[in-house]
């Protein structure tokens, strides 16, 4: 399987000595749909911008279809699209006017933008709306347009970064099958990230777990939660008296009990290689045993947000952006422009 994107122990350190990326290395495969998962200040838009060339590298190497992104951009920007957290839709023009301009951007000819226009305007249900001014659009009909005009080109590899950032759940499931679409009807590598974990579950081939500026962990979603074992339970103990040590030293004497983990959140999470059901009354004897009270026990199965858990210890805050912070987006978006 050929790799359309080569990352070799990528650093960049910004002037004000912060450390975005330390030393990441992975590849994407040709086709793939590849999931980049951490939260914000994870270093997740900084190596993207690396790699498309937006940022240069203090050190590393990136190749992108097999052309080095330092001593051959144009290569690579010819044959990549890029959507970025804040749209770059101009709210000033219409929807067809935002796919001319970025036409003309790669110097493409007039009736070739018109037939690549109303393509895509289709693909992504815009083609009623293409004369009204993108203000009037919905925070969803604008990433969508922010797409299409990414893909006007025609590349061979999207780079989406966080593309449902903010959305509401229905909207966000309308761009993932848009995504999906991309890939199964026209053989397009994408490189996604996002803090969502439902979304990199459900799109990703693979999933590379960043954090702190290094890849934690990178495998098919489905490996790395099986990786973890394939029953967690997470417990809360309502006293943390002397014994707590001797109970926790107890469950990891246990066959069936791979690792015992506490979270931030002062939750113990014990992974269970199998049969979680019938521990769970086991661990409870055990802490009854040692006078150690349990506020909250549980059993299921793992998530990738276990799996971020288990690699950092803790979880993602995803917070949901608001109608409001869209805005402000969009409207710094425009200044920048100006």
């Amino acid at each position: 399987m050929n790799n359309a994107i080569e990352v070799e122990n990528l650093i960049k350190v910004y002037k004000n000595g912060v450390r975005a990326v330390d030393g990441v290395s992975f590849s994407v495969h040709e086709r793939e749909i590849f999931g980049f998962l951490g939260p914000n200040g994870a270093g997740k838009s900084t190596t993207i911008k690396c790699v498309i060339g937006l940022l240069r590298p203090t050190s590393g190497t990136i190749r992108v279809l097999g052309a080095d992104t330092g001593q051959d951009p144009g290569v690579v920007k010819r044959n990549i699209g890029y959507a970025a957290q804040e749209t770059a839709v101009d709210d000033r023009l219409t929807g067809w006017e935002n796919l001319y301009l970025q036409g003309r951007f790669y110097h493409l000819p007039r009736a070739e933008i018109r037939r690549r226009g109303e393509e895509v305007l289709k693909l992504f249900g815009l083609w009623e709306r293409r004369n009204d001014v993108a203000g009037t659009y919905s925070g969803g009909m604008l990433k969508r347009l922010d797409i299409a005009c990414a893909l006007i080109h025609r590349p061979r590899i999207l780079f989406l970064d966080e593309p449902t950032l903010g959305l509401d759940v229905q909207t966000r499931k309308t761009i993932w099958e848009y995504i999906e679409m991309l890939r199964g009807e026209h053989g397009m590598t994408i490189f996604l990230t996002t803090h969502y974990m439902e979304e990199a579950d459900a799109l990703s081939d693979r999933v590379a777990i960043i954090d702190r500026g290094k890849i934690v962990a990178l495998d098919r979603p489905g490996a790395l939660k099986a990786g973890i074992g394939w029953d967690l339970i997470t417990v809360r103990f309502s006293t943390d008296g002397g014994e707590l040590g001797g109970l926790l030293s107890a469950l990891l004497a246990l066959p069936e009990v791979r690792e015992v983990r506490e979270t931030e959140d002062g939750i113990y999470r014990i992974a269970v290689e199998r049969n979680g059901d019938r521990l769970i009354p086991r661990i409870v004897r055990l802490a009854e045993a040692r006078g150690i009270g349990i506020h909250s026990i549980r059993l299921k199965r793992p998530t990738l947000n276990d799996v971020y858990l288990h690699y950092t210890g803790r979880e993602i805050r995803e917070a949901e952006g608001s109608r409001e912070e869209l805005i402000r987006s969009r409207v710094m978006a425009r200044r920048i422009r100006r």
